[in-house]
């Protein structure tokens, strides 16, 4: 039986350390970003979450104290998870409605739709600014645009919306809804790959828009929405900028746009608490962490793909 031998393993073995070497030459870079931006930073907060920690002294191991203390000592920590998941729950599957429903709009052929497809991709690339987040602040101020606009349709004195605890949460979701351009791009390209075929025969079999839409477009599109949702849920519950410009870091009016990331900040740069705050930031990498395995355990369930 004759054996073949690439000409890889027959190449002398200076030859092939070279090519190896080379290799990790290239991977180089992103190796220093991986251990040095990455990993050791990650490692350092894992270490620091069990010590009792400022920049004023060196660490003082506690143990699991922080972590004990966020689940039984801390309210403003449920207060923070109240105010997050809300905004995850409320946020996340508007936003994926939303861009699904732009996605199918802009799916029919209309013209100048490169046009349309950067119009409304704009906000997702400027909605996570200092800049909208200022703006968005005006527009929702006690005399902010919103309330001149309602004032000179409907002789109505709306509140400062960012300003009242009852709706102060809801102007930060509708910000976020606004930011739907990146998850409509890629449903866009989702319906793109559904063979026109299959709309044929729901045709001719007799099946209304709505009906195609809810048997076809949904199911070929489950992988897609899969992917959008588990991505927007991890950008929700790491949101900030838009809750720390408009509340002016304190998270207020009463804690009600109080973000996790918000608190994690003030523990660690307001009250100088860096052990707590890399507890707490460990704990959001493992709520993080369980909401993306449960999205992949349920995905059996519900994600269908062409096989």
């Amino acid at each position: 039986m004759s054996v073949t031998v690439t000409s890889a393993a027959k190449a002398p073995l200076s030859e092939r350390l070279n090519n190896q070497l080379a290799g990790y030459g290239f991977l180089l870079p992103w190796l220093i970003g991986f251990f040095v931006l990455t990993l050791g930073p990650a490692v350092s907060s894992l270490y620091f979450s069990l010590t009792d920690f400022s920049l004023m002294g060196s660490p003082n191991w506690v143990g699991t104290e922080n972590y004990f203390r966020i689940a039984t000592d801390d309210p403003r920590f449920w207060t923070a998870m109240n105010v997050t998941f809300t905004f995850v729950l409320l946020s996340v599957p508007l936003k994926l409605m939303f861009a699904l429903a732009v996605a199918v709009a802009l799916d029919k052929g209309l013209r100048g739709l490169n046009w349309f497809r950067a119009i409304f991709y704009l906000p997702s690339l400027i909605g996570g600014s200092v800049a909208i987040a200022v703006l968005w602040r005006q527009i929702f101020a006690g005399d902010g645009v919103l309330n001149q606009v309602l004032a000179a349709l409907f002789g109505y004195e709306g509140p400062s919306w960012i300003s009242n605890p009852s709706t102060a949460l809801y102007t930060l979701v509708m910000l976020a809804v606004w930011q739907f351009g990146s998850s409509m791009i890629i449903f866009l390209a989702g319906l793109r790959q559904i063979p026109q075929d299959m709309y044929e025969a729901a045709s001719i079999d007799g099946a209304s828009r709505q009906r195609q839409f809810f048997k076809i477009t949904l199911p070929l599109l489950t992988p897609v929405i899969f992917f959008n949702g588990v991505i927007l849920t991890i950008e929700a519950f790491k949101a900030f900028t838009a809750a720390f410009v408009i509340s002016d870091g304190s998270g207020g009016p009463i804690d009600s746009t109080l973000f996790y990331t918000l608190y994690l900040y003030q523990e660690a740069f307001t009250n100088f608490r860096f052990g707590y705050a890399s507890a707490l930031a460990w704990v959001l990498v493992v709520i993080i962490a369980i909401f993306t395995a449960l999205s992949f355990i349920s995905a059996k369930y519900w994600v269908h793909y062409d096989d």
